[in-house]
């Protein structure tokens, strides 16, 4: 794995350039914003198509349930679609975002968010593939939102892949544009390649310790025969798995839900993509444990999980996750299995690899708000950098005009 980006003071400040309100030597490709996915042209209706292949949560359906369940009373789409040079409209790529203010503070940026909140587990821009220079692309959608006015004091776009070529390319072209620039760690990514293995060659190398309490407690529950478990893909029975699930998350330990129809929609989302694995593990007629995994081309996610505390002893949610990756390896064939967020120690017995995901905060120095982000985030050298670099065109010109 190649090391990510180091927030070196050259990274994290970018110069504004001379000529940025030019166009400069090459056209940019033409950028329209638009407000709703409803309003996309269908050529670029197909980018979600590509996209979606690399990451659901790159797919059409997954922003769709996103506007409609996990968007902010103040947030507001905006989707950047930027046309090749020369190809009569033919679509080069877009960056879904999301547009946010607060008028009552001024200390509250004005700001452009990528399209993703925390139930987002991977972001990047959609580029066509056949597009021979996506860095022209993705310097045309950068430099719209430089353009716009009234402009924004910052944009942030995460969780991406700190080793993919988009995630340069998006600094090199906010620096570009006249941002100040900086990346930051957004969480660590555990994942399992499955390298043709079948669940039961691949829980031969789960520690021991893991491996001996799955057997113990998985044996010991299935001879009481008070369990029964259940993977649920869609059907007649998914209103009652979805009831299943939220009845469990509401007993487990963790917080509910900022927005409540988030989940259900996904559950249904996935169901109708063909993607859903959700399991559940009854115990004595009552939903124990629950997982929502989903199943996207080739790839097995675990995307969230719970257990009643009230069963907690009988480990129900290590024999939930047991049952799930046999299903995964066994019956799904998948390539590779995703533990999505967190450094969680518990990830570390299931899964074998580790990768990272990275946001890009781009700070504008032309707003007062933005100003006062760059002192915040990146300290003063940084604003006076800015400064002396915005005023050098002023001074350059003023040189030319003087006379003596």
């Amino acid at each position: 794995m190649s090391l990510p980006l180091a927030k070196t003071e050259d990274q994290i400040t970018g110069a504004v350039p001379a000529d940025f309100t030019a166009r400069g030597a090459g056209v940019p490709p033409h950028v329209r914003v638009y407000s709703g996915l409803e309003e996309l042209p269908e050529s670029f209706l197909n980018l979600f198509e590509e996209a979606g292949r690399q990451s659901i949560f790159l797919a059409q359906p997954w922003f769709q349930n996103f506007i409609q369940t996990a968007m902010g009373p103040e947030d507001r789409v905006r989707i950047y679609c930027a046309t090749a040079v020369g190809g009569q409209g033919t679509p080069a790529g877009m960056l879904l975002m999301r547009g946010s203010s607060n008028s009552n503070s001024f200390s509250s940026p004005r700001k452009l968010e990528a399209l993703a909140n925390y139930y987002s587990c991977f972001y990047a821009p959609h580029l066509a593939v056949s597009a021979s220079e996506s860095h022209q692309t993705i310097r045309a959608l950068t430099l719209a939102m430089a353009q716009e006015n009234p402009r924004w004091d910052a944009v942030e776009v995460k969780p991406m892949d700190v080793n993919s070529t988009e995630f340069p390319e998006l600094v090199g072209a906010f620096k570009a544009a006249g941002f100040i620039v900086q990346t930051f760690f957004s969480f660590g990514n555990w994942y399992l390649p499955v390298n043709g293995r079948s669940f039961a060659q691949y829980s031969e190398s789960l520690p021991s310790v893991l491996k001996n309490t799955l057997n113990r407690k998985r044996k010991k529950l299935g001879k009481s025969g008070r369990a029964k478990i259940e993977i649920v893909t869609g059907g007649q029975g998914l209103d009652a798995a979805i009831d299943a699930y939220m009845k469990v998350y509401l007993s487990s330990w963790k917080q509910p839900e900022l927005y409540p129809q988030f989940i259900p929609g996904l559950i249904r989302m996935c169901a109708a993509m063909g993607a859903l694995r959700l399991g559940i593990i009854y115990v004595d007629g009552e939903p124990a444990a629950v997982q929502l995994w989903i199943v996207h081309h080739g790839n097995a996610l675990i995307y969230k999980l719970a257990y009643d505390e009230r069963f907690g002893e009988l480990s129900v949610g290590t024999i939930l996750s047991a049952a799930l990756f046999e299903h995964a390896l066994d019956v799904d064939k998948v390539t590779e299995v995703d533990y999505l967020s967190g450094d969680d120690a518990y990830k570390k017995d299931w899964m074998s690899q580790r990768r990272e995901r990275w946001g890009i905060l781009a700070l504008n120095p032309r707003t007062p708000r933005g100003v006062l982000a760059i002192a915040r985030h990146v300290g003063g050298r940084a604003v006076k950098r800015a400064a002396m670099s915005l005023a050098s065109p002023f001074r350059r010109g003023k040189s030319r005009n003087s006379t003596v």
